[in-house]
């Protein structure tokens, strides 16, 4: 499909990162302009308004008083403070009831063109493996984004982070994930989303790990026939054993049938542009090497009971 080789190619980048090495290295150049507009041009007032008025149809997301997100987070209290997205610093809330949310803390002189990009994108939409939208704030001189929350962080945290490591088959579910929700917005009826930011950073993990897209600050709405970019990748042209490529942290746990099945797909993605896999290709692709590592791991002996 036209318009979604950027968000492959992002998505091979967090396949990459299975392997603690970047196999697919993206030198991307957008043919359509990304100037921003100054925030205080009458375009971006009008686009804020519309954004403003979009969310105000949804009946699933709440617009919420000021005085409850300050509360929330005790005023933006560092010790709430969980990241930082595209346009602005993110906070851990806890409202009413123990609902516990992220709170996007956006101001209107630094993030106009952030939040309307990201209601466009996410107010009509819901699926398993996207950040909700919960609700917002709107207010003199700043807004709030008011999400879900991930209790388990985002990605890069665990496969850079010393002290947390993801199983094998946990990180193939994850790319899978992932591949689910760009999907889903490639092939929206409402028009394709392309995230243009697919890195692991802005990979979420819910309760049982499952990977949420987040961060819609730089997408784009298009017509599902549209492309608005052109691609390079730079591959691998010279490697020795696919295991070179392998996270030092899995220790060897990992089927290395399955390890060469995904290293050759992610290659496949630094192919010609006409060339690559689709999306739904990948998905198909990475449920085989859960479905040979889930039988490699049933097949090998423990030895842990062995006296």
């Amino acid at each position: 499909m036209k318009g979604t080789e950027a968000d492959v190619l992002g998505l091979f980048v967090l396949i990459g990162g299975i392997f603690g090495f970047f196999v697919v290295l993206l030198s991307s150049a957008w043919i359509l302009s990304r100037r921003r507009h100054k925030l205080i041009s009458p375009v971006n007032k009008e686009a804020w308004k519309s954004a403003l008025s979009a969310l105000s149809k949804e009946p699933a997301i709440l617009k919420v008083p000021v005085e409850k997100v300050y509360a929330a987070t005790n005023n933006l209290h560092e010790s709430n403070f969980i990241g930082q997205g595209t346009s602005g610093n993110v906070y851990k809330g806890l409202f009413s009831g123990n609902q516990q949310v992220a709170i996007k803390h956006i101001t209107k002189d630094g993030g106009a063109e952030t939040f309307v990009r990201e209601v466009g994108s996410l107010a009509h939409i819901r699926h398993p493996n996207l950040v909700a939208l919960l609700g917002y704030c709107e207010s003199e001189g700043e807004c709030f984004l008011i999400y879900e929350l991930c209790p388990n962080g985002n990605l890069s945290e665990w496969l850079y982070g010393n002290d947390k490591v993801l199983s094998w088959i946990q990180r193939l579910q994850i790319a899978i994930g992932s591949a689910r929700g760009l999907w889903f917005l490639h092939t929206f009826p409402g028009g394709c989303i392309v995230h243009r930011d697919v890195k692991p950073t802005n990979i979420l993990l819910g309760t049982n790990f499952e990977a949420k897209l987040s961060d819609f600050g730089l997408s784009k709405v298009m017509n599902l026939d549209e492309s608005c970019v052109s691609s390079e990748a730079k591959s691998l042209t010279k490697y020795g054993s696919t295991a070179e490529f392998a996270d030092p942290k899995l220790h060897g746990e990992y089927s290395a049938e399955a390890l060469e099945l995904t290293f050759e797909l992610a290659l496949s993605c630094t192919a010609l542009k006409q060339q690559r896999p689709s999306i739904g290709q990948i998905i198909v692709k990475l449920e085989d090497a859960v479905d040979i590592s889930t039988r490699t791991k049933a097949s090998s002996p423990d030895w842990s009971s062995v006296p």
